[in-house]
């Protein structure tokens, strides 16, 4: 009986007669029938009930005949080749659902496609069904095609049009509680064509740069002021790989980086600076470069610990608020020469803590059993590694530039988990140098992998999947370069999900400001970027290609997954 339509108020023919009927002492009369029924003709047949259509609309499709199917209700498999409108060719009797889905994802290019709207009950022609394949796309959004160009300041605290910061690699980056963007320092061109460390600070807020404060020229000593006053005089160094993050009062967090110091000399540093309010504070640290590390009581928090200076280095928050750095390349606890580190420290309250790994640099990795944790596992020293905090708190860290099981240093791919004290090798192999396993395009398999690499890019959605960008890379086992491929790690599987799987792609700008599947930043590393509170990636500059030519980049770009 589901679809049909009753009308209980019209009433059936009924007999009427003044007839009666005597039967066993009992009065029987015609019987007054009234029956509630469908509606029906002149001839006392049954009508059927009306019959909806259900269409929608499929906007940000590329090409056409992409592969691109969907259905209803599991059934009624519709291919769509193109934008616009469409109609499944089965309609629906009234007061039945619809369920739309999509059956085949489109391949020609790759595209995930989502569905809104699409299910409910249809009590008329259903035409609000929209299918979105808008996402998983790039968009350049300002900067420019061309490498090594200089800054573009305008006036101070003034956005303009035509302000940017120049081309460059590995710049500190914050977003701000009103989701802006902010950008201090990295190795690039100064207002006059200079390349060295800088420390210029900027904000890209309604599609416009402005500069904030610091110099327009490169290679600025630090001015430390008072250790723990905010001045507006204060700033740091000129640097690049620093460390940097958001405290939850929305305060600016620096630390390290290779730079210079207050004598101006160039190194990595261990300098700690938070800046709020428009102001600089000098919070701890030396304000003197090639500082060795001061690690203390293994697990003890102490106002004299301090890690060695260092750049690259992976950096944490965690859900309580505390700081977490592993490795990076710098100093250990005696030696005068930097090298690649794996120790890990803790910044809460003020102090540092030593929480694991060795005082001397240049450890090989300590794999154990995938999957297991143990006290005697961990990471070999590395910098420029992937890294993330997921859902439950837990520390993730992937590949980077450093010393695998047997003690070769190479680019790495093994993927590690840090939680309850201990680490746990999760996945990769455990030596160096290994190619990408890239599967197909949009699938996940438990056997894809993304090629040993370092300085990329790497976050987590709000879904809690992970994405790792490009980085310097192996794409097979003879042969590296720039990557500009984009993976999705989730549910314990790599998926690669865009980008290309050849080393050295060009970028493909595209229209300034607009989405598109055929845009993509070319092969980068030593980038740094953001993530918005709509889960967009942001990336700015780094180091490589556009079409014709390899160098300092300021293009600024932002991927909707």
């Amino acid at each position: 009986m589901i679809g049909w339509t009753f009308h209980p108020f019209r009433k059936c023919p009924v007999v009427r007669s003044s007839v009666k009927f005597f039967y066993s002492g009992l009065l029987i009369a015609p019987a007054l029938f009234l029956i509630g029924c469908a509606s029906q003709n002149s001839n006392n047949q049954v009508t059927p009930p009306p019959q909806y259509a259900i269409s929608g609309i499929v906007v940000d499709l590329a090409g056409s005949n992409g592969g691109l199917v969907l259905q209803n209700n599991g059934a009624d498999d519709l291919p769509v080749n193109a934008n616009g409108s469409f109609q499944f060719a089965t309609t629906i009797p009234s007061g039945s659902a619809f369920n739309v889905t999509v059956l085949t994802q489109p391949s020609s290019p790759v595209q995930q496609c989502t569905v809104a709207n699409g299910s409910g009950v249809a009590t008329a022609n259903v035409n609000s069904v929209k299918v979105e394949c808008g996402h998983n796309e790039w968009a350049w959004m300002a900067g420019s095609q061309a490498v090594e160009q200089l800054g573009t300041y305008g006036t101070l605290g003034s956005p303009a049009p035509a302000n940017t910061p120049g081309g460059r690699q590995y710049p500190a980056t914050w977003t701000d509680s009103s989701g802006n963007l902010w950008l201090f320092g990295g190795y690039g061109h100064d207002s006059n064509g200079t390349l060295m460390p800088m420390s210029d600070l900027w904000e890209f807020k309604a599609g416009e740069w402005t500069w904030k404060g610091g110099p327009t020229l490169a290679g600025q000593n630090g001015n430390y002021g008072s250790l723990g006053v905010a001045s507006s005089n204060s700033i740091p160094g000129a640097r690049f790989q620093p460390a940097s993050w958001t405290d939850a009062s929305g305060n600016f967090w620096l630390f390290g980086g290779n730079g210079f110091d207050s004598v101006g000399n160039e190194s990595p540093m261990n300098d700690l600076w938070k800046y709020s309010g428009g102001e600089w504070t000098w919070v701890g640290g030396s304000n003197i470069g090639r500082q060795n590390g001061r690690y203390g009581t293994l697990g003890v928090a102490d106002p004299s610990n301090l890690p060695g200076g260092r750049c690259s280095t992976a950096v944490w928050k965690d859900s309580s608020g505390n700081l977490w750095v592993f490795g990076g390349l710098g100093y250990d606890a005696t030696n005068p020469i930097n090298g690649p580190l794996n120790d890990l420290w803790k910044y809460s309250g003020g102090q540092w803590t030593w929480m694991g790994g060795a005082t001397v640099q240049a450890q090989k990795g300590v794999y154990g059993t995938q999957g297991v944790a143990a006290s005697t596992d961990i990471p070999g020293a590395r910098e420029a590694a992937y890294n993330w905090v997921d859902s439950s708190g837990a520390l993730w860290l992937f590949g980077g530039y450093g010393y695998d099981s047997n003690g070769t240093n190479g680019y790495l791919n093994d993927l590690w988990k840090y939680s309850g004290g201990q680490w746990t090798w999760m996945g990769g192999p455990s030596i160096a140098d290994q190619p990408a396993v890239y599967g197909t395009q949009g699938v996940a398999a438990a056997n894809n992998l993304p090629g040993a690499r370092w300085s990329g890019m790497a976050w987590m959605d709000s879904s809690g999947n992970v994405w790792l960008f490009g980085g310097s890379a192996y794409f097979t086992s003879s042969s590296a370069g720039f990557a500009n491929d984009l993976w999705k790690y989730s549910a314990g599987q790599w998926t690669w999900v865009g980008g290309s799987n050849t080393p050295n792609p060009n970028s493909a700008y595209g229209t300034e400001g607009t989405l598109d599947p055929g845009n993509a930043p070319g092969g980068r590393f030593f980038l740094n970027g953001w993530v918005d509170a709509s889960g967009n990636l942001w990336l700015f500059g780094g180091y490589g290609q556009v079409p014709g030519k390899t160098g300092n980049l300021n293009d600024l770009w932002m991927y909707m997954p």
